[in-house]
Order: structure tokens, then C-alpha cells, then sequence
């Protein structure tokens, strides 16, 4: 698995028993899952026990063990992988168990907590417009422009795949400039698929 510095640091710090001992370490790692599972989300700081340590190397810590978690858990880390990983940070046996222990229990919530997230963003599926002429305002000011009505057919991604429609007006101008920026990631999008 490949962490980040910061969540390697945090998790070496997390590791130390000079940082936490190994039932602070055992609260901790249970306050991070249920950090994770519970909405609205309880703070580390909150329990009674970790008071007297380091606030900032608790969050440092907390972010970190968030992190490798959620990690874990996407890539459907088993067992050996875990373990190594913590060995490799320098966790003694103990502290290793404790971790995949609590791993083990609250693999299947994090899986459903992760399913859960729509992975794709809307997509346009049909386009269609309007030219309109504004003679006046509201304020009968002469305007005598013109102004495009836009609408786009959106389709979710998710496994709903629910459609709705996406509505603007615009004038010349903004729908040129509109047009470029498309164009542009439509390039990007081309360059990307050819590496």
C-alpha cells in the first residue's frame, strides 16, 4: 500500500509507546473506526482516557489512522497486508493484533460506508436550445439582445442511474466561451487517454 509521508509519519507516531501505551493505543484505534462509521462524527478528544496526550499528535495520529484504514479497505487489504504494513511502520505484535482485530470487525460497514459514495459525477447525454430575444427589461429598459436558453440531459452514473436536466441562459459571449472550455477538455480528456 502506498501512504502519503504525513500518514506514514502519523502512523509511526501512533506507534511509539512512548505516544500512546498499548491501551490508549487500543481507545485510539477504536475511536478512529467509529470516527469513521458514526455521523456525526465523535472526536478522539472526547474520550476521557486520551486527555492527558498531545493534542496535535492526537489529530496528527487520527488523520493518519483514517487514512490507512479507508485505504485498507478499498483495496480489500487481507490479513498479510495489514500486518506487514504495520510491521514495516515499526508496530510491535500487540499493537498489530489490536489494529486488525478492529479491522476485522468493521471491514464490512466500511465496505457498504465506501459503496455508498457515488464514484460518478453527472454526464451530459443530450443537449438542446433555444434562441430568445430580449427586447425589454423588467424595468422597461430598451435591451435588444439576443440570449440563449441551454439545456442539458444529465445522467447519473451511480447505480440509480437517475436523469434530470440542467437549465441556463446565456449571451453570445458566455456561450462561445463555453463552447472553448469544452473544446479544451475534450482535448485534455484525448491527451490523457493516449499516455
Amino acid at each position: 500500500m502506498e501512504l502519503s509521508d504525513s500518514v506514514v509519519k502519523g502512523l509511526q507516531s501512533l506507534s511509539d509507546p512512548a505516544s500512546l501505551d498499548l491501551k490508549s493505543f487500543t481507545i485510539f484505534t477504536e475511536a478512529a473506526f467509529h470516527s469513521l462509521l458514526s455521523f456525526p462524527t465523535e472526536s478522539v478528544f472526547d474520550y476521557p482516557e486520551l486527555k492527558n496526550n498531545d493534542q496535535a499528535l492526537l489529530k496528527q495520529c487520527h488523520a493518519a489512522a483514517t487514512t490507512f484504514i479507508l485505504e485498507a479497505v478499498k483495496q480489500n487489504a487481507d490479513r498479510s497486508t495489514v500486518c506487514s504494513c504495520l510491521e514495516d511502520l515499526r508496530y510491535d505484535g500487540e499493537r498489530v493484533e489490536a489494529f486488525y482485530a478492529l479491522y476485522q470487525k468493521n471491514k464490512a460497514n466500511l465496505e457498504k460506508l465506501l459503496s455508498s459514495i457515488d464514484r460518478c459525477p453527472p454526464h451530459i447525454t443530450d443537449v438542446s436550445w433555444r434562441l430568445d430575444y430580449c427586447i425589454k427589461n423588467s424595468h422597461v429598459h430598451k435591451v435588444n439582445q439576443p440570449s440563449y436558453l441551454i439545456s442539458f440531459n444529465t445522467e447519473n452514473g451511480g447505480n440509480n442511474g437517475a436523469s434530470s436536466k440542467l437549465n441556463f441562459s446565456c449571451t453570445l459571449e458566455q456561450l462561445q466561451d463555453l463552447v472553448g472550455k469544452m473544446k479544451d477538455a475534450a482535448k485534455s480528456v484525448e491527451r490523457a487517454t493516449q499516455l
